[in-house]
């Protein structure tokens, strides 16, 4: 049986390795556009960070790896660009421009997410960059280290955006951030935005939300960002505008797209067509919370989802139940998390939201490295279901939303989950967790 698989990272390559594993005379092939394959893009902020490392450290395994020692036909510098699903060909060009075809017996579609640059005036000149490939990321240092930079404007305040801000700040680089929505984080609970807002600010970053750019300018060296209302400038720009699937060319092939563009599929990580799997940030999921189809491109979904299909390509008959859309990033010294629905979302989905947001401890009473923790918990009034929860703190956030994201994923009630056992020491937190005390005082509203 002919397995192959279009692209060469997260899902792509679990898919593979998998497969291989379970099934070794399994012929399985491997099409990536790039060169670069298994790398940590999620590292990219923190490797920028530090001119001394190389960038080439966040490759997790190198493409001779798999094909030396798993038996992986992986081929790098192979652009898919057409599926001819009734006679079971994919097609594309090489580097050098020349036509391939692969025939197979099962498909994974793995081809991952692209930044989002606006089609605007400017956003191609030199010293502007979006950051989601590990190209890019190599990019970006090698500008930071050859050209004179002083100061970066960023298009964007999502968590890749205020990741950079971080870094490019330690680095010693003013920076200016600039979004057309008011809001700045607009998924977040509005008082941990303004926590979050507040520390970014105190670095000596300028925000600047509910501006709209119109194009970007170059002269004598600099860019500038040209807005509605106000004109930033620096040597670098980083568009940080948000990702969207590449499921396009699947589309084309007459496989269903759904939410966010992302390619459909159902808890096999199957598509509308047979033999067809899709699987990480270009494919859909099911929620846990609403049960319904949503696009939440996260590292952990595409590991998980690669196996999947190479389980049941195999012969398995595995089903994955969804994602709650947990997520943490970490601006200076602060800890952002989330989980599940926030009141808006829930309402949206048919719920009747109470929500709670209180201000704790992450420590017990007096304990050193005390420091201040917001949670924000969501529940709905007919079920008494808990639906969400938000964190914001220099201590302990990034671990303690796993806890809710559990509940999540079993259904638990509000009141169920504030009658959880959690671990209990001074140095980790107070007697009554923060996540505790948050779920007793929402149990008061609903």
């Amino acid at each position: 049986m002919k397995f192959v698989i279009i692209g060469g990272d997260a899902a792509g390559l679990s898919a593979a390795s998998r497969a291989k594993r379970k099934m070794a005379e399994l012929n399985v092939t491997v099409l990536e556009k790039t060169a670069d394959v298994s790398y940590s893009a999620c590292g990219m902020p923190y490797n920028i960070a530090d001119p001394e490392r190389d960038i080439e450290d966040l490759v997790v395994r190198r493409a001779e790896v798999f094909r030396e020692k798993q038996g992986i036909d992986l081929l790098t510098g192979h652009c898919v660009d057409r599926i001819d699903v009734r006679g079971k060909i994919v097609s594309g060009t090489m580097q050098d421009g020349s036509a391939f075809q692969f025939p197979y017996d099962r498909l994974l579609i793995a081809t991952g997410a692209s930044a989002i640059v606006p089609d605007l005036p400017g956003f191609d000149l030199p010293g502007v960059f979006a950051l989601k490939s590990l190209a890019q990321g190599r990019a970006i240092k090698h500008h930071l280290s050859s050209h004179t930079v002083k100061s970066v404007v960023i298009i964007g305040m999502g968590y890749i955006a205020f990741e950079m801000c971080e870094s490019l700040r330690n680095l010693g680089y003013a920076v200016e951030m600039v979004k057309p929505r008011a809001d700045v984080l607009p998924w977040l609970e509005a008082s941990l935005s303004e926590v979050v807002q507040q520390e970014v600010t105190e670095r000596g970053v300028c925000l600047y939300p509910g501006c709209r750019v119109e194009r970007i300018e170059g002269s004598q060296g600099r860019l500038r960002v040209c807005c509605n209302d106000k004109t930033l400038s620096g040597e670098m720009v980083l568009v940080a505008t948000g990702i969207t699937p590449n499921s396009e060319f699947a589309g084309k092939a007459g496989i269903t797209t759904g939410v966010g563009g992302a390619i459909a599929v159902d808890r096999k990580l199957q598509t509308s067509v047979d033999h067809i799997y899709a699987a990480g940030d270009c494919a859909d999921a099911y929620h846990v919370v609403t049960g319904e189809k949503t696009w939440i491109p996260l590292a952990l979904r595409a590991n998980r989802a690669g196996w999947a299909v190479a389980d049941n390509v195999c012969g398995g008959n595995v089903e994955l139940e969804g994602v709650a859309g947990t997520a943490v990033f970490r601006v200076f010294d602060l800890e952002v998390a989330k989980t599940g629905l926030n009141e808006k979302e829930a309402a949206s989905s048919g719920f009747d939201p109470a929500a709670v947001t209180i201000r704790t401890r992450s420590r017990a009473h007096a304990h050193p490295g005390n420091s201040t923790i917001h949670v924000h918990l969501v529940g709905d009034k007919g079920s008494g279901r808990l639906l969400g929860a938000q964190m914001v703190g220099r201590d302990g956030c990034a671990h303690r939303i796993n806890a809710a994201a559990v509940a999540l994923q079993s259904h638990m009630s509000v009141a169920q989950f504030s009658q959880s056992d959690l671990a209990y020491a001074p140095p980790f937190g107070p007697t009554w967790d923060p996540l505790l005390t948050a779920a007793n005082q929402l149990l008061k509203k609903l």
